[in-house]
């Protein structure tokens, strides 16, 4: 399935040179300015490369307007503006400083690609632990060992657990900093 990448960059040549980065693996689509970009994502969009200084209105309010649409999406920040406390705030999932190379940029859209995979998978293998966990507590391992079902749910967790160890191999330690901060976030509120 082709993942389709929607580019927001008012500079033309800047915008050419990342469809040219990204064309032959992606389905790309160029916006100039933010109303045009907003016309344009929907549901398919994949991912979103979005500069902060648009000619029509900030970047950081198109990327407001998609996350208020509660579109499914990836967004990555890439502008030359150098970040501040003002990002705490917004809602992207990477952050480029500008220029980008054709490597920083294959690498932010791939990041983007990795994450949107890596939630449904992490809360399918915690879902798929909680259910050996309770077999575990509730059946004898002589019951277990007879179980095609059980048989099957190993196999399931050991085939996820192999695909998350190859996903973490694509996370920065920053990455992995931040995940285990909003887990634990996610966790502390629960049990509030």
């Amino acid at each position: 399935m082709t993942r389709s990448v929607l580019v927001v960059e008012d500079e033309t040549q800047v915008a050419d040179l990342y469809r040219g980065y990204l064309e032959d693996d992606y389905d790309v689509t160029v916006a100039e300015t933010g109303a045009e970009a907003l016309s344009v994502v929907d549901d398919e969009t994949d991912a979103v490369l979005l500069d902060r200084r648009l000619p029509d209105r900030p970047g950081a309010e198109v990327l407001a307007e998609i996350r208020e649409r509660g579109l499914d999406c990836r967004v990555a920040m890439v502008t030359a503006v150098e970040p501040d406390t003002d990002i705490v705030q917004m809602g992207f999932d990477l952050y480029l400083v500008k220029p980008a190379t054709r490597d920083d940029i294959r690498q932010v859209v791939d990041r983007l690609e990795t994450r949107a995979s890596y939630d449904e998978r992490l809360q399918r293998v915690a879902s798929l632990v909680s259910k050996r966990a309770v077999l575990e507590a509730q059946r004898t391992a002589a019951e277990l060992d007879t179980s095609d079902e059980y048989a099957a749910l190993l196999d399931e967790i050991e085939e996820l657990q192999s695909e998350l160890e190859d996903l973490s191999e694509a996370f920065s330690p920053d990455d992995y900093r931040l995940l285990f901060r909003e887990i634990g976030d996610e966790h502390a509120s629960e049990s509030a």
